[in-house]
């Protein structure tokens, strides 16, 4: 296996671009992360070579570019920060700025059609944030907020995801029960003006299913779910001139084989469009599903283990291949995606980086 580790940058290499790795850093989630990384990948053999890591706050997890990919915004796990980076030509990042929002550990971030605002989903906070985002590409004020209520007063349903549609008119915004709310998944119509969002339909789950995940087809009209608990994923006909969405297929995760625990972690889409991955923990694989391309009905195409432990997160980079984030084995796998089989298949390429939880190419 090749190890890909920190290395000194040689000179004359060409660089295809550049990737920002967010992790845990803290002893209470057992962490071994050191910050946020910055790697440039070489063009002759896509090697990632870290050229940065920087750490302003614990545990900076999930982030995103803003339209310009000329900054980036990452929400600090556990928490409740928010910090903005600009984007240097060297790739490297420089801290804008950190704010806090209020809302308990932030657990997904966004930005709008606009570039006017950004979106941050908070978990124990169950509720979204709409930021405003400064030219300088710093974070303003909180002006807007929406919250998924409990089954109690002063309770709420745990907000996992922020995710656009295609064009960036409705956020689907998965939630989880975990006894005092309900699992569900929201379509909320955006407000480009002020950053509002308002309620156009609802799916509520099966109890201690857990919605976790959601990813939007390219056509606008297929949506894909995953629930972590229940090991399931779900597809739903979406219904942009209405934001209704309908229930139609419901599959597993896991093989039947599978007798004991699992969390389904994160779903998405192929650059080809023709297929649906699921990542699950502690079994430690990754479910594909072959789109039918005038239904959208999925069918399972097979169960492929991912080389590590724990896959909270995965994503395709720019050269078609699948990273797959273990974040208890401390590796980032490479592989290669089959799109006439759905195979995946490792290229052996190992980057090795504490406790990874998210990733993003530019």
């Amino acid at each position: 296996m090749k190890r890909m580790k920190k290395a000194k940058k040689e000179k004359g290499v060409k660089i295809m671009g550049y990737v920002y790795v967010g992790c845990r850093t803290t002893k209470e989630r057992n962490a071994r992360g050191e910050g946020l990384k910055v790697y440039e990948v070489s063009e002759a053999d896509g090697r990632w070579t870290e050229i940065q890591c920087l750490k302003t706050e614990e545990n900076p997890s999930f982030q995103c570019f803003d339209n310009t990919k000329e900054y980036l915004y990452s929400v600090h796990g556990d928490f409740t920060l928010v910090s903005s980076y600009k984007i240097l030509e060297d790739g490297t990042l420089e801290h804008i700025n950190t704010i806090d929002i209020g809302g308990k550990n932030p657990v997904d971030v966004t930005v709008d059609a606009e570039n006017q605002h950004v979106i941050v989903a908070t978990l124990q906070g169950g509720t979204l944030y709409t930021i405003k985002r400064n030219k300088d590409g710093s974070l303003g004020d909180v002006v807007a907020t929406f919250t998924y209520e409990g089954k109690e007063e002063g309770k709420v349903s745990t907000i996992h995801q922020c995710l656009w549609d295609q064009k960036k008119n409705y956020l689907f915004a998965c939630a989880q029960g975990r006894v005092n709310g309900f699992g569900q998944m929201r379509v909320l119509k955006y407000n480009h003006e002020t950053g509002e969002f308002t309620e156009t339909d609802k799916f509520l789950s099966r109890t201690w299913d857990e919605p976790r995940h959601a990813a939007m087809h390219p056509n606008n009209r297929w949506l894909y779910m995953c629930e972590e608990k229940g090991n399931k994923v779900l597809y739903f006909q979406f219904d942009e001139e209405t934001g209704k969405m309908k229930a139609l297929q419901e599959l597993t995760t896991v093989p039947e084989t599978v007798t004991g625990y699992s969390d389904a972690s994160e779903v998405m889409i192929d650059p080809s469009g023709q297929y649906v991955l699921v990542s699950n923990r502690y079994t430690d694989s990754m479910a594909v599903y072959r789109i039918d391309p005038f239904t959208g009905y999925m069918k399972n195409t097979g169960f492929f283990p991912c080389l590590g432990k724990t896959p909270r997160f995965f994503c395709f980079g720019s050269n078609g291949k699948c990273y797959v984030a273990n974040e208890d084995s401390d590796t980032i796998i490479e592989f290669t995606f089959d799109e006439n089989t759905g195979w995946l298949v490792p290229t052996m390429n190992i980057i090795e980086t504490g406790s990874p939880v998210c990733i993003t190419f530019r």
